[in-house]
């Protein structure tokens, strides 16, 4: 235990020196070998034993991940390393590369300053190393370059030198375009390529645990020749000793990687739209460790003994236990239980976390992955940009009636650890849907239910989830109450594009003081009156209160907005969520007496105006799509493409990109279940593919009916639609 308390005490050492400090994240395409790589460093560093080949997968912690050999959750560690004599404290996170992850790619850059970006030396730069890269500039993060699995162009592709230097220098090329492209438009960042010269890449093997850069070729002599030589004749654990790979990696994170005081001023006006000329920005431009605390949490973990564990930066101030702090979005405050930083992939308790550290905070009970925690009510950080929304769904009923509370606690946990996930509880029927990005999505964490909690559960077929909007404007319907004596005219029409992704990015919210909230709306192109008498904002649709002094309508609202929502949650079509609808309220009559109009009344009537109007402005289902790329070889081109075309898919785009082709195209989510199966088969497994979700587009007419009466159907609805939805 003597080696782990030296290693926490240098820690705790180091956590007061920010310039000492290195937050980075590893971040690449899929099986590019991320993990394989923290495991080199966490040993290399000393943090876990050495073990001839890194195959432990310290970071893949669970079992899932073991299985499939693929990292699902961000882990986060920690290490120290001495360079040029002095001691430096490295706080590292190791994220997915599976697109249906990218969610924790974009929060795990929020924490960090630097990214070390891994590509296989067989693969190049893929379609997922082009959106982690993205995803780093975004955040103002800065790239270095490492080319793994050099060996296996030693051994298996058997290249000489000038073949494997081309390829290398083909990979650094194709990186820097990357970077090139997007930091033109960035005033704050100088040339931020890589380059051998500079140090910024390195090359090696994370398998065989040895590597070399520039720098390190000067200090130990070894040349590629050398290297070749030694690698051909498989002494690879000479290799290792002569030329580790850690410290070549770890050299150049703290020589080439900003420390917090550096990254701060650059990052904070990216990541944050507070005043900048506050006390409070400029504490966190100077990771003040005497500020207000100001922690962004980018990840909420369990922990068996300790509960919830939230992990994030610490942008300025100092963590302590017992302190109460604000959480963005929610009242009160929560009390710090614990504070903790990572040492290799285990928390250690901490009396204290000043800025510019990645800590691990127990109470915070409030907080979701994304939250702001301050000691002073402030502007929360930008809500992480989530790509992309949920467009598939599963069914989740437990095996036996007893685990239900059990399996409901569990499912709301889930949503709060990955926010990318949504849940959709039915006490009635006992049947939960859970949505998620992609079918891997969904298979990960439906095992992780049964596995982590012990609750055996049966999943449905995977469900695409549609949604209804209306066509066009449409003159006054009346809804009126069961008891007649209440009346409520309304129109709806179709929001504008642009108005809708205000909305879906929460530019525009009920939150927001009025005065910002209608020049964001002008902006995107509502008219003056309008934009001045909303009432209501529900999903993408907006309510617009457009009457004049009626009696009793302040205190029946509460009731109309209940009868909106529910309409709007269950279109007239197929019961499927209503977006981007602009639904007014023109006029209301109501009875004098309260009891004749309560919510037995006022719901259903509204219910009724708003699914007649709905069908009045001929509302249609919309299908959820996504962007699909293939690369392939030229002569499975043709089935590549026609396995996109023979899922009601087109294809925009074919071009040949090294020795590949790519096919570019969209499809629809529906026809995109069991793809990889097909692809595999039509391709004799030679083609890669990658796809994103790329919203909603409306369906064609002709599938309209058979695609509404398939949902009705699976919802145990009636199976006749109204007499005046005749338009398909």
């Amino acid at each position: 235990m003597g080696r782990r308390k030296k290693i926490v005490e240098q820690c705790e050492r180091l956590m007061d020196k920010p310039e000492q400090i290195r937050n980075i994240a590893i971040a690449a395409h899929v099986d590019h070998g991320k993990t394989t790589l923290t495991d080199n460093l966490l040993a290399g560093a000393g943090m876990i034993a050495d073990q001839g080949e890194a195959t432990q997968l310290m970071m893949d912690t669970e079992e899932d991940e073991q299985e499939r050999g693929i990292t699902i959750d961000a882990a986060n560690v920690s290490m120290t390393h001495e360079y040029e004599g002095e001691d430096h404290l490295i706080n590292l996170i190791d994220t997915p590369g599976h697109v249906d992850f990218g969610g924790d790619v974009t929060r795990a850059m929020r924490a960090v300053d630097g990214a070390l970006v891994v590509v296989d030396a067989v693969e190049g730069a893929m379609p997922q190393t082009e959106t982690v890269v993205r995803q780093a500039l975004r955040e103002g993060v800065k790239p270095t370059l490492f080319i793994n699995k050099v060996d296996r162009l030693i051994s298996e592709l058997q290249e000489g030198p000038e073949e494997m230097q081309r390829r290398l220098l083909n990979v650094i090329d194709d990186v820097n375009e990357l970077i090139r492209g997007m930091t033109e438009d960035m005033d704050d960042v100088d040339d931020w390529t890589v380059s051998v010269e500079d140090g910024t890449v390195g090359f090696g093997s994370a398998l065989y645990k040895w590597g070399v850069s520039m720098p390190s070729m000067q200090a130990t002599g070894m040349d590629f020749g050398d290297i070749m030589e030694l690698e051909r004749n498989d002494n690879r654990q000479e290799l290792h000793e002569k030329t580790p790979l850690s410290d070549v990696i770890l050299d150049m994170v703290c020589e080439h990687f900003p420390d917090p005081i550096e990254a701060q001023p650059r990052r904070i006006p990216r990541v944050w739209r507070g005043d900048d000329d506050s006390e409070l920005a400029e504490q966190m431009r100077l990771v003040d460790p005497d500020g207000e605390v100001v922690l962004m949490v980018t990840d909420i973990g369990i922990d068996p003994h300790a509960g919830e564990i939230s992990a994030g930066r610490v942008f300025s101030g100092t963590l302590e236990k017992g302190q109460d702090l604000y959480i963005s979005g929610t009242v009160g405050t929560n009390r710090v239980q614990s504070v903790g930083i990572y040492m290799g992939g285990e928390r250690e308790e901490v009396e204290r976390v000043p800025a510019g550290n990645i800590a691990a905070v127990t109470g915070l009970k409030d907080a979701i992955a994304g939250s702001t925690v301050s000691s002073v009510e402030m502007t929360p950080f930008e809500s992480i940009e989530h790509i992309s929304e949920p467009v598939i769904t599963k069914s989740v009923e437990a095996k036996s009636m007893d685990d239900l509370p059990k399996l409901i606690e569990t499912l709301r946990q889930v949503s709060k650890e990955d926010p990318t996930i949504q849940i959709d509880i039915n006490e009635d029927t006992g049947e939960h849907l859970i949505s998620g990005q992609g079918e891997l999505h969904l298979e990960v964490i439906t095992q992780r239910i049964e596995r982590n909690q012990g609750i055996p559960v049966t999943t449905g077929e995977p469900i695409v989830v549609f949604r209804e909007q209306v066509q066009g404007a449409t003159t006054e319907v009346e809804g009126i109450s069961p008891n007649r004596h209440n009346r409520f005219y309304i129109t709806v029409e179709p929001l504008g594009d642009e108005i809708v992704e205000k909305v879906r990015l929460g530019d525009v919210s009920m939150d927001m003081p009025e005065q910002d909230r209608r020049e964001v709306l002008q902006e995107a192109g509502m008219d003056k009156d309008t934009s001045q008498n909303v009432e209501h904002i529900h999903g993408t649709n907006i309510l617009i209160d457009d009457t004049k002094g009626i009696q009793h309508l302040n205190e029946t609202m509460e009731l109309v907005i209940e009868g909106l929502e529910e309409a709007l949650d269950n279109g007239p079509l197929a019961a499927e969520p209503v977006q981007g609808t602009l639904i007014k309220l023109h006029d209301a009559r109501l009875h004098e007496d309260t009891i004749h109009r309560g919510p037995a009344q006022v719901i259903p009537a509204v219910r009724q105006a708003v699914h007649n109007a709905l069908i009045h402005g001929h509302v249609k289902l919309l299908e959820p799509i996504q962007n699909v790329r293939i690369d392939v070889p030229n002569e499975h081109m043709g089935a590549a493409s026609g396995e996109i075309q023979g899922r009601r898919g087109r294809v925009d785009d074919m071009y040949q990109e090294g020795d590949l082709m790519v096919v570019e195209g969209i499809a629809p989510v529906d026809e995109m279940i069991g793809f990889s199966s097909d692809i595999r088969s039509a391709t004799e497994g030679r083609a890669s593919w990658n796809t994103e979700n790329a919203g909603f587009r409306v369906m064609a007419d002709n599938l309209q009916p058979e695609t509404i009466m398939e949902i009705r159907e699976r919802k145990g609805m009636k199976l006749e639609l109204p007499q005046a939805v005749d338009y398909f």
